[in-house]
């Protein structure tokens, strides 16, 4: 629970008090390989974050396609869900044993009303949510998937021990086989 109040604390500073109110609102969830966080179909009920672990979204059909990862030390969300309370088009599936602290939309917008920083936790959890999305999204437009692979070991070098390779491929948006000759042309 310590991390999520560091992480804050980059950018904010809570008062005991309204560090204490927040925590008492978080629910520890641990959840196994494969597990879903949620399934389409469903509405995002939590913003969480993720203490160990990692995820995948996804969008189910013949071939899965991912679209997203988040990690330890990030906020995990089907955010869009969340913040409309409608149902959630995608998957958000744990891709190893991985342990959430998780607060309901119904208990965040308590701490949005009653702390001097509520505001500002919940902007900062959406900021870094949107950052990621719109940093892929422009990366398909201007990077070649060889460029997109590379990108993504610099930043996550530690990727490749917990996500399958056809993961991987699907994120940067191309099949397998390519994914295979890129990791050949480059080792």
């Amino acid at each position: 629970m310590e991390q999520i109040r560091t992480y804050f604390e980059q950018s904010v500073t809570m008062s005991d008090r309204d560090w204490q109110l927040f925590s008492s609102k978080l629910e520890r969830q641990k959840f196994s390989r494969k597990d879903h966080l949620i399934t389409a179909g469903k509405k995002e009920n939590y913003l969480s974050f993720i203490e160990k672990g990692s995820v995948r979204f996804y969008i189910a059909g013949e071939d899965d396609f991912t679209f997203s990862f988040s990690f330890a030390g990030e906020f995990v969300s089907a955010y869009d869900s969340f913040l409309t309370q409608k149902n959630c088009s995608y998957y958000i599936q744990a891709l190893e044993e991985t342990v959430l602290w998780r607060i309901s939309y119904q208990d965040l917008n308590i701490i949005y009303d009653e702390t001097e920083v509520g505001d500002r936790i919940g902007r900062l959890a959406g900021e870094g949510l949107y950052l990621d999305i719109f940093k892929r999204e422009i990366s398909l437009l201007t990077k070649t998937a060889e460029e997109r692979y590379l990108a993504l070991f610099s930043e996550r070098p530690h990727i490749l021990k917990y996500i399958p390779l056809k993961y991987i491929a699907s994120y940067i948006g191309i099949t397998p086989q390519a994914l295979s000759r890129i990791r050949r042309k480059i080792s």
